[in-house]
């Protein structure tokens, strides 16, 4: 079953939905993909697994009655480390049929925490709506202790009808703080606080029922593409590497590959000797950077730095982590092959 077709099917307003509700109530659509959010313990296999329902999700929150009307379209119910880049891109389409409906007020989306920041991310350059785009998670499951989930979905479905919130791009709202896609990243692998904005901060908070933003997003840009090109790997960076890895992926041959580098874009020599065989191949390399804060910048000349590889025509990723610049990539590649008119697209 396709996924839009499912979505189709998924989509079931809540019993709560009823003459309870105000008749001038936001709309938000709530979609859901999986992830720890939908999950619970199973003693068999002694982990957690996905076993809940979008609509047992939203139950959970029965604040939601105060805040919004809801309604509920099942995508997928997977881990997001099995969400794909094609997956995130049927995902944007899906939310913006559903936002292009003149009741709908904004989308709310339910998903792993493990990929999360790549799924708003492509989501925010392809999107066509202004109106609210939401995504949240959990990191602990539905059946664990204190699960922070029914507190994530209330806060996004506050920001998703919030008024003030249109324009500012897709977000991620997780543990009251609102994040901008290009900003975020996940910072730790349990603790509730996981996501953050190296850097920048979030753009605002949701506190108790009143959703304050501090700021603008400056980073909304839009690529326009019907086609993402999936065969983009992202190489991570370390002492004493060689070319071995990028003379594999020019055997294949890759259609892009991103490098996280080392500071603000240096490279081993192993490495350099890599890049500039697989750019002698025609292969697209953007330059990116392994530290969590900054941006790849041509301040060195010695070998092996970013401004020693200018002749090779590298593409500089500016602020995005390794993870974002191959999402920008796969987009972009479904537009045009150019080194040159790619390089257009990355700040």
């Amino acid at each position: 079953m396709k996924n839009e077709e499912k979505g189709q099917k998924g989509r079931s307003p809540l019993s709560i939905r009823t003459e309870e509700r105000d008749v001038g109530m936001k709309k938000v659509v709530v979609i859901t993909t999986g992830g720890t959010i939908a999950m619970k313990y199973d003693p068999l296999t002694k982990g957690l697994v996905p076993a809940v329902s979008g609509e047992d999700l939203i139950e959970a929150v029965p604040e939601l009655a105060d805040v919004a009307d809801v309604e509920v379209v099942e995508f997928s119910n997977v881990p997001s480390g099995h969400v794909t880049p094609k997956m995130m891109f049927e995902l944007a389409k899906l939310a913006d049929k559903y936002a292009a409906e003149e009741d709908v007020a904004g989308i709310v989306i339910t998903h792993g925490t493990d990929t999360q920041e790549e799924t708003i991310y492509l989501l925010s350059l392809v999107l066509e709506t202004s109106k609210p785009v939401c995504i949240t998670g959990a990191m602990r499951g539905a059946s664990e202790m204190g699960p922070d989930g029914p507190a994530n979905i209330l806060a996004a479905v506050k920001v998703a009808a919030c008024k003030e919130a249109v324009g500012r791009g897709a977000m991620l709202v997780f543990n009251d703080e609102i994040h901008a896609a290009a900003e975020v990243t996940k910072t730790h692998s349990t603790s509730c606080s996981t996501f953050a904005s190296p850097g920048w901060g979030p753009i605002g908070h949701v506190y108790f029922d009143k959703v304050v933003f501090r700021r603008q997003p400056e980073n909304l840009q839009k690529i326009k593409t019907e086609v993402i090109e999936e065969d983009v790997y992202l190489i991570k960076t370390v002492a004493g590497m060689d070319d071995y890895l990028f003379k594999c992926l020019a055997e294949k041959p890759v259609k892009g590959i991103v490098v996280e580098a080392l500071g603000c874009g240096n490279v081993p020599l192993g490495v350099k000797k890599g890049i500039e065989y697989v750019r002698s191949c025609g292969i697209p390399v953007v330059l990116a950077t392994r530290v969590h804060a900054g941006r790849v910048v041509p301040a060195y000349s010695y070998e092996g730095s970013a401004l020693s590889m200018a002749a090779s025509n590298i593409i500089l990723a500016g602020e995005l982590t390794g993870q974002k610049a191959r999402i920008k990539l796969m987009l972009v590649l479904g537009i045009t092959k150019n080194v040159d008119s790619i390089c257009k697209y990355f700040d």
